[in-house]
């Protein structure tokens, strides 16, 4: 017995250290045996669950499955973060950001959508661009077979001084190894999964009138010349 401590019958201890270990075993973060995440491979939850039901199924469409490599979170906090640091630093033309990308498990196809701020000359304004067509949406639209972008411009409470300068914000979506014909329905398909994931981005940056989109994406065919 230590001197000074009181008198703990060993049947006590034993009796306290059997309950401790029934309520581990009970308790899966004692022994380190978590229940693992289970995978995100449905269409509704790529690019960090930012897709519309519309959107979901245009991407099942155009990458022809509905089960995808297991997708990971976190990407939209982040390329907002990274949109706000940009601007802040008065970035012209800012890295580009990838929030997603978004593959079948069974090919080496891949989607991927990425942000970044653009320099007002990398608008096309009525311009032929290789492969794209223009469409009435934000301030410009652009798809086709293998790309998509859309731009708009943010004015937000996190954006400083954007009611003076509002932010540029382009996304851009890639199709890798795309053998899809170019078609209105696959543009059109292009720009719903683009207009889903930049609408969540611009609520995400807390963008007055949702920096000008429309809830749904609403196909006008833009001015084309040349």
């Amino acid at each position: 017995m230590i001197v000074g401590l009181p008198s703990i019958s060993v049947g006590r201890v034993l009796k306290g250290a059997a309950s401790g270990v029934a309520i581990c075993l009970l308790a899966t973060a004692c022994g380190g045996d978590e229940e693992p995440e289970p995978k995100r491979v449905v269409a509704a939850q790529q690019c960090d669950d930012t897709l519309s039901r519309e959107a979901a199924h245009a991407l099942e469409t155009v990458l022809k499955t509905k089960t995808f490599d297991d997708a990971p979170t976190g990407g939209l906090e982040r390329t907002v973060d990274a949109l706000v640091a940009d601007y802040d630093r008065g970035q012209r033309r800012s890295p580009t950001r990838r929030l997603c990308r978004a593959s079948p498990a069974t090919s080496s196809d891949a989607i991927t959508i990425a942000f970044h701020l653009y320099r007002e000359t990398e608008l096309a304004r009525g311009d032929r661009v290789a492969s794209l067509h223009p469409y009435a949406m934000g301030v410009e639209a652009l798809s086709g077979p293998k790309r998509a972008r859309l731009f708009v411009r943010c004015t937000s409470p996190r954006l400083q001084e954007s009611d003076k300068r509002p932010a540029p914000v382009m996304g851009e979506l890639n199709f890798i190894r795309s053998d899809l014909p170019d078609t209105a329905s696959v543009r059109e398909a292009h720009l719903t999964i683009l207009h889903s994931v930049t609408l969540a981005v611009v609520r995400k940056l807390g963008c007055e009138n949702d920096a000008g989109l429309d809830a749904k994406p609403v196909f006008r065919p833009g001015n084309e010349t040349g």
